[in-house]
């Protein structure tokens, strides 16, 4: 029993680590990404569909992203997301192509994106706290049910903190490492 929660926790807990890389990619950085528009997304026949669903995205070069919608009349619905999302660039098209250029982040913006992210990991780590407490209410319920000893119900504790700091340390160093991505001129 203490095995399979502590492999549901983990498990769990792999999950929200692999969210917050997923959301770490959309954050923005000095060069164009296609991950940066992830998080944009266009109405299309009454329902709010991704970008990537309904266009395909490139990033020619470092400071270029470039949109091309499957259905050209979605064009302009396309370019008004781009405007109103808090990604700050200016897409401008031809018809056919949405080119979306996508200028330096300033000292102000980049410090901006450190807090976004610092934010974004605690969120994720409070996450994670919150499976531990759910792991350690069933291990502590199992003892008061008198289904595991003492002893057992320790080591259990001891497997689910194990993972929690591990998991911690992943969101330290996944930050650490896209800080200094953001901050790098």
């Amino acid at each position: 029993m203490i095995n399979e929660i502590v492999k549901e926790t983990k498990s769990r807990m792999e999950k929200v680590v692999e969210d917050f890389r997923h959301k770490l990619g959309s954050v923005r950085t000095g060069r164009a990404s296609t991950s940066l528009l992830d998080n944009i997304h266009v109405e299309y026949y009454g329902s709010q569909m991704p970008l990537n669903q309904v266009a395909t995205i490139h990033a020619p070069e470092a400071s270029m992203l470039t949109v091309q919608p499957f259905d050209p009349s979605l064009i302009n619905d396309i370019e008004k997301a781009l405007r109103s999302s808090e990604l700050g660039v200016n897409p401008s098209n031809d018809g056919k192509l949405i080119r979306i250029p996508i200028p330096p982040l300033t000292e102000e913006r980049r410090k901006q994106m450190v807090k976004v992210i610092h934010e974004m990991a605690e969120d994720h780590k409070t996450a994670i706290r919150n499976i531990r407490r759910d792991s350690n209410d069933k291990l502590k319920k199992l003892l008061k049910d008198k289904a595991i000893s003492e002893d057992e119900e320790k080591g259990g504790l001891d497997d689910v903190q194990k993972l929690t700091d591990g998991q911690i340390a992943k969101f330290t160093e996944l930050t650490r490492h896209k800080e200094e991505e953001i901050l790098k001129v």
